[in-house]
């Protein structure tokens, strides 16, 4: 059984906490489609 590889293990010297919420914003940035890229550049 393999384990979940979302529990990444980061680097001693790197703040646990900022390493979770980039991951976190990663994970939830919003896709737009092409027609709203359009729109949002005009």
């Amino acid at each position: 059984m393999k384990t979940q590889p979302s529990l990444k293990k980061s680097p001693p010297k790197k703040a646990p906490a900022e390493r979770v919420v980039k991951d976190i914003r990663r994970a939830t940035r919003r896709h737009f489609s092409a027609e709203d890229k359009i729109r949002i550049v005009l």
